[in-house]
């Protein structure tokens, strides 16, 4: 399937995970990348409150689209997302935890273990 996605950047971003799973053999690189090719209405959006309902403290979690900072975060978590609000950065901060991007976590975690993908 060849990607009609014009931003450079997120073009750029899906070629990178794709590059990680042939390398890694990790599947969950791909499923990401295939998921950011889909048109941006279906990607998913989380607030807060659904990684506060669905992760739990230390946990790793993918949302392959946008997060926004309705709701509350307690835990300390890392997220990885296409793109964050400001004001979720600050929250998931605040929490204790991290928001990074697809590429820093694929480098900290080549192989994707224990990784949860929000939808």
């Amino acid at each position: 399937m060849s990607s009609k996605k014009t931003n450079p950047q997120l073009v750029a971003t899906i070629n990178k995970l794709k590059a990680a799973t042939r390398e890694t053999e990790a599947a969950i690189w791909r499923d990401i990348a295939l998921r950011l090719e889909k048109p941006k209405s279906n990607w998913a959006e989380a607030n807060l409150s659904k990684l506060e309902r669905y992760a739990a403290d230390g946990d790793t979690v993918v949302v392959p689209g946008k997060v926004l900072a309705a709701g509350t975060l307690s835990k300390k978590i890392t997220v990885a997302a296409y793109s964050f609000s400001d004001a979720a950065v600050k929250a998931i901060v605040a929490a204790g935890g991290k928001a990074v991007s697809f590429e820093e976590l694929e480098k900290s975690n080549p192989k994707g273990t224990g990784v949860k993908i929000l939808r």
